[in-house]
């Protein structure tokens, strides 16, 4: 099976339950959904979704110089993104649940 379509809907909550945790950028965002089991999402995966979260007003973006180097993108949640953020969390349950009832009934 193809993880692509399952793994796009699931992605965008986990980004931005990472945002909500408080500012970050991208690499950081990264560097958690890594540790978090998901080692082979890429910043050409990362970035697009961000971009998506920023035009429904999920998040907020503004641009600060790197210590390092070159401007950074720091993200934070906004009061709408906590919202779809909750509304995730619960449809995620549900499905989740219900998709356990079925994919798992002849192990309980």
């Amino acid at each position: 099976m193809d993880d692509t379509q399952l793994m796009k809907g699931i992605l965008e909550g986990c980004i931005l339950a990472v945002i909500a945790r408080g500012e970050t950028y991208g690499y950081e965002i990264l560097q958690v959904l890594n540790e978090a089991g998901f080692d082979n999402i890429q910043e050409g995966t990362l970035y697009p979704i961000l971009s998506r979260l920023e035009k429904k007003d999920s998040i907020l973006c503004r641009k600060e110089k790197s210590p390092l180097g070159p401007i950074r993108k720091y993200f934070t949640v906004t009061s709408d993104g906590m919202k779809q953020l909750e509304d995730f969390r619960n449809s995620y349950k549900i499905i989740t649940s219900n998709a356990k009832n079925i994919l798992f009934y002849d192990e309980d």
